[in-house]
C-alpha cells in the first residue's frame, strides 16, 4: 500500500508541476501520460524480487490510487473528473507499468543494456506520450467544401512592419500567427471593405476591431446577419494591441471601437474596461477558456442575447442570424493564446483559436480531448 501510494502521489505531483497542470491552469489527467515512464520504472525496480502476482496487484493499486487523486483534483478545481482523459491515463499507466516491468526483469549478460533500455523507455515514452496528446487534442479538420470566412479588421494581421512598399512586396504577406492559424484551419478571405465582399449564404463574417466603416458597409453587415448569417464581432473599447507606427498614423489599429452605430442599431452598448484590469484575464465562454486583456463590458443587451464572463461576451439572435460579441480585440493577440512550447498546441494556455474556429466553421474547433480548465474567478 505504501509503495502504491508513493508512486501514485509522485505521478500526480509530476503532472501538476512538470506536466503543466499548474502552469497552464488545467487539470487534465492526460497531462500525466508523458511522465509515467520514470515512476513506473522506479516501482518496477522497487519490487524486482517480488512474485509476479504481487507486482501486478501493486501496479493495479497504484493506478487506482492515481485515478482517485487525479479525479478528486479535477472535480475540486474544475468541477468535472474528465472521465475520458482519466480513463486514457489509467490505460497508458498500465502499459507503462508492463513495459517497465519487462525492462527491470530483463536478465541480460551486460549490466549496461538494462540501463540503456530503461533510458530509451523514458525518452521514447515521453515523446510518444506528447505525440498521442497532440493527436487527441488536435481539432477536427474543416470540410473541403466549407465556405470561406470573410475577415474585416483594422488589426495588423497581414503585411510586414516595413515602411518601404518595395520591401513589403519583396517580403510577402508575413501573416500574424492568429491569421495563420485561422488560414490553416479553413479557407479565409481578408477584405478591406464589405461594400462588394459580403459573405455568401452559409458563410461567416469575422469583424475584428475594424477602422471606420461606410454607412453602406454597416447596412450590409446588418442585412447579412438578419438574413440568417453568422458573425463574430470583436469590439474593443480601449485596444491594447501594440502599435507599429507613430501615434496618429492611420496604419495603426483604432484605439477604440468604431462599431458604435452598428451596436446601437442592435440594442447593444459597450462600456470601457475597469481601470484596474492591467493583466491577462482568463474567462470561461460557452465551455471554452479565453484570455482577455482590458476587456470592455456590454452594459446594454437586448433580451435575445445571452451574456458570458460577466458581460464581457455575448451571443445574440439578430433577425434570423446570430452574432457573437466579444468586448476585446486583444483576444487575437498572440501572447494571450499561443502555447508555451512553440507548435505544441495541446499545451495551450487558452482555447481562443479553437473556440473561434468552432464559431467560424460549425462542427469544428475541438479534438477528441478538451482541456479541463481550473475554474476562472472573474470579477
Amino acid at each position: 500500500m505504501l509503495r502504491a501510494f508513493a508512486i501514485a502521489a509522485t505521478i500526480a505531483a509530476l503532472a501538476w508541476v512538470a506536466g503543466g497542470q499548474a502552469l497552464l491552469g488545467r487539470v487534465d489527467p492526460a497531462l500525466a501520460i508523458p511522465l509515467l515512464g520514470p515512476p513506473m520504472l522506479f516501482l518496477a525496480r522497487w519490487q524486482r524480487g517480488e512474485p509476479i502476482a504481487l507486482r501486478w496487484r501493486i501496479g493495479l493499486l497504484t493506478l487506482a490510487l492515481l485515478a482517485v487523486m487525479q479525479g478528486l483534483l479535477a472535480i475540486v478545481l474544475a468541477g468535472s473528473a474528465g472521465w475520458l482523459s482519466l480513463l486514457l491515463t489509467i490505460v497508458a499507466g498500465g502499459v507503462a507499468a508492463w513495459l517497465a516491468d519487462l525492462v527491470i526483469q530483463w536478465r541480460g549478460r551486460s549490466r549496461i543494456l538494462p540501463w540503456f533500455a530503461g533510458s530509451m523507455l523514458v525518452i521514447g515514452w515521453f515523446g510518444a506520450g506528447h505525440a498521442l496528446l497532440a493527436a487527441l487534442y488536435r481539432p477536427a479538420p474543416v470540410s473541403a467544401d466549407a465556405p470561406a470566412v470573410t475577415i474585416l479588421t483594422g488589426l495588423p494581421l497581414r503585411w510586414s512592419a516595413s515602411h518601404d512598399i518595395a520591401a513589403m512586396i519583396a517580403e510577402g504577406t508575413n501573416d500574424d500567427p492568429a491569421l495563420a492559424r485561422l488560414a490553416a484551419a479553413g479557407p479565409v478571405s481578408l477584405v478591406d471593405s464589405l461594400a462588394d465582399h459580403v459573405p455568401s449564404s452559409g458563410g461567416t463574417l469575422l469583424i475584428a476591431h475594424p477602422r471606420a466603416l461606410a454607412p453602406q458597409e454597416l447596412v450590409a453587415i446588418d442585412a447579412f446577419v438578419r438574413g440568417g448569417g453568422h458573425a463574430v464581432v470583436l469590439a474593443d473599447a480601449l485596444s491594447g494591441w501594440p502599435v507599429r507606427h507613430p501615434l496618429g498614423d492611420p496604419r495603426n489599429p483604432p484605439v477604440t471601437s468604431l462599431l458604435t452605430p452598428l451596436l446601437d442599431h442592435w440594442g447593444v452598448t459597450l462600456a470601457a474596461a475597469p481601470a484596474a484590469e492591467d493583466k491577462a484575464l482568463p474567462v470561461d465562454v460557452d465551455g471554452a477558456r479565453l484570455r482577455l486583456f482590458s476587456a470592455g463590458r456590454f452594459d446594454r443587451l437586448p433580451p435575445q442575447c445571452r451574456a458570458y464572463a460577466r458581460r464581457r461576451a455575448a451571443q445574440c439572435q439578430i433577425g434570423q442570424g446570430d452574432v457573437w460579441l466579444i468586448g476585446d480585440a486583444d483576444l487575437l493577440f498572440t501572447p494571450l493564446w499561443r502555447p508555451l512550447v512553440p507548435g505544441a498546441h495541446h499545451l495551450r494556455q487558452a482555447d481562443t483559436m479553437e473556440w473561434l474556429s468552432a464559431r467560424l466553421w460549425p462542427h469544428t474547433g475541438y479534438g477528441r480531448l478538451r482541456p479541463l480548465w481550473i475554474r476562472a474567478r472573474t470579477s
